[in-house]
């Protein structure tokens, strides 16, 4: 496979290399945007270039969707990464980052990552896991001795993989409106004891951002430092995602940022849900989702070991998925959640997923471990680009498979 190394590193440039979701957020009123401090200079990336000219074929159609999606007005710009086996194959930026501005989003250009954030962090959490800092079913009360729901059998049978698995018992979105109108998250927490629970730990699957978030409390704890910091130490840096950020102050303060867009006019970053970091408060760029992607893929077992993705991704309650795109895709035969991430599986066929959108910002992504292909998609507006891109891929890919698995280098076409 023949190899292209490139630095990526242009704030302004339209610069690329061939080589949906549970959270909402409300508008606020469009402010200037802050270009203050300059990112990190990223790191060298490795880029391969296919030659089966079946995967040359498939992504060629897929980029001329995305292209025709920006060209037709669905999106002031977006970004995309996929990987194949353990290499980077695609990832290039499309369109604009503001539609005010002739700046292009490049593969450096930082967005928010919505519900996707739960994804990161169930990655995160589960390289704690592999160094024996936390573990899956240890209680949450373990960490956080004061944490209290309304039962106390509850409270005491509550652990991390129920946290993350959006088995807590709690209301459907307990809390998520307060989230918007920016309380505390302590102040959240603390309400938590006073709502009536509509299931016991384990037994009912009831989508949550202030649930979920309650795993960065008990990561802090058990590390004993701030959970920007430990994804920066134990994520981030390990796996090269130089732009990937925990907090409102790190995306206003970068020079390299897409806008969010209601329609064609682009709207302020809203501190909406960083409170709640590990449910929606992440920031990348498509870069940093590309090598997260290999990670996922198993590039990086030294960080992230096929076992610790094993039990990342294994299913632990059923799930009704509402990407009903998936369904033109071909038909879901059933979906659960597993551990930060969303399975939904298909006749023949299995794929882990998450979508998330927050402040008008959409990112979409997709693994399928049996095929050893995997998509991140972001978008800096909702829209019909957001809703069909990564089902489109998928179908793309799947029209070319046969082909793609029969080539051979130097048999004729």
């Amino acid at each position: 496979m023949k190899i292209l190394i490139a630095v990526i590193f242009f704030a302004s440039a339209g610069f690329g290399i061939y080589l949906f979701s549970d959270d909402a957020a409300r508008p606020v009123p469009s402010m200037p945007r802050v270009d203050t401090v300059r990112a990190p200079v990223a790191k060298l990336v490795v880029v391969a270039n296919d030659p089966n000219p079946f995967v040359q074929a498939a992504l060629r159609e897929f980029e001329a969707f995305v292209n025709t999606a920006i060209v037709n007005g669905q999106a002031p710009g977006a970004a995309v990464a996929i990987v194949k086996d353990t290499s980077i194959i695609f990832l290039k930026g499309f369109g604009l980052r503001d539609a005010r501005r002739p700046d292009s989003v490049n593969t450096q250009t930082v967005f928010r990552l919505g519900s996707v954030s739960k994804s990161v962090t169930a990655t995160l959490a589960a390289v704690l896991v592999n160094q024996n800092i936390i573990h899956w079913d240890d209680p949450v009360i373990h960490y956080l001795p004061d944490f209290q729901l309304k039962s106390m059998e509850a409270t005491r049978r509550l652990t991390l993989r129920h946290v993350l698995s959006h088995t807590i018992g709690l209301p459907y979105h307990a809390f998520t409106v307060m989230v918007e109108d920016h309380a505390p998250f302590d102040t959240l927490v603390n309400h938590l004891k006073d709502l009536n629970l509509i299931a016991q730990p384990g037994e009912l699957y009831s989508y949550q951002n202030v649930g979920f978030s309650l795993i960065g409390k008990v990561i802090e704890r058990a590390t004993g430092q701030k959970l920007e910091d430990v994804f920066a130490e134990k994520l981030f840096a390990p796996l090269g995602m130089t732009q990937a950020s925990a907090s409102y102050q790190k995306i206003i303060a970068n020079g390299n940022v897409a806008m969010p867009h209601i329609g064609r006019t682009s709207v302020a970053i809203s501190p909406d849900y960083y409170s709640v970091v590990p449910a929606g408060g992440l920031n990348a760029s498509i870069q940093d989702m590309a090598v997260w992607l290999q990670a996922l893929l198993g590039q990086r077992p030294a960080v992230l070991p096929d076992s610790s993705i094993d039990q990342m991704l294994s299913p632990e309650i059923r799930a009704v998925t509402r990407n009903y795109n998936f369904r033109a895709w071909k038909p879901v035969r059933k979906s659960y959640y597993a551990l930060g991430w969303r399975v939904i599986t298909f006749r023949d066929d299995t794929v882990a997923y998450h979508g998330g959108y927050v402040n008008h910002y959409r990112c979409e992504v997709a693994v399928n471990r049996k095929k050893k292909i995997a998509i991140a998609l972001l978008v800096n507006s909702a829209g019909m680009l957001a809703d069909q891109g990564v089902p489109r891929f998928f179908g793309i890919y799947d029209r070319y498979l046969d082909s793609i698995h029969s080539w051979k280098p130097g048999r004729p076409l």
